[in-house]
């Protein structure tokens, strides 16, 4: 199983980090040593000072494919959910700044949280998707598929281009604004419309 995510699909994202919008979907991929055991907390690597999260809709792949006609994309996954993308911010800045790969920011060991998934015949239109993310009870980013700038039929295709999407993968949509850093005692909360996806503590 692999973990694809999608970077810079929400303009407003885009310009609180000062990144300039890309023509094509940036993509990278966290290795399954990333993902946060179930009911466990997450707890904050010392090699960094300043983690963020990152909310995301996150699509699961439930059938093999490759070089997919966007056409056909939503024949391969019938589950869509939540999860966290976390970000060591320090280190990926430093990482930017010489030209080099993200991999020790975003793909270090428990820094993807996968929350529940919903079927998605649970949803009236798939493009307009509201998701949400709490800090201690108050929203810290909100957002909504019809604001992606790549849309999940779109990412499917264009990512299986490279890579064979296999039963199981996961695809990390990409995040809207208001990411910020998260101290040990947060507790972190993550919404599909008013559907609690999951609640993480920071540790």
């Amino acid at each position: 199983m692999k973990i694809i995510c999608i970077g810079r699909n929400y303009s407003d994202h885009i310009k609180e980090l000062a990144n300039i919008r890309p023509s094509h979907p940036v993509v990278f991929l966290k290795p399954d040593s990333s993902i946060i055991p179930k009911n466990q907390n997450f707890i904050i690597p010392a090699f960094s000072d300043e983690i963020h999260h990152e909310v995301e809709l996150v699509v699961k792949i439930n059938k093999v494919g490759k070089h997919i006609d966007e056409s056909f994309s939503n024949k391969y996954y019938n589950e869509i959910g939540l999860g966290i993308d976390f970000t060591a911010r320090d280190i990926q800045n430093t990482l930017k700044q010489k030209g080099h790969p993200w991999e020790k920011s975003k793909a270090f060991d428990n820094s993807c949280l996968v929350g529940d998934f919903i079927s998605v015949d649970k949803f009236k239109d798939l493009s307009k998707i509201d998701f949400s993310l709490k800090k201690n009870n108050q929203l810290a980013q909100s957002g909504n598929s019809s604001n992606m700038l790549w849309k999940i039929d779109e990412l499917i295709s264009y990512v299986s281009q490279y890579f064979t999407l296999k039963i199981g993968d996961l695809i990390f949509t990409g995040t809207p604004a208001g990411v910020s850093k998260v101290i040990s005692g947060d507790l972190l909360e993550g919404y599909i419309d008013s559907t609690k996806m999951f609640s993480l503590k920071i540790k």
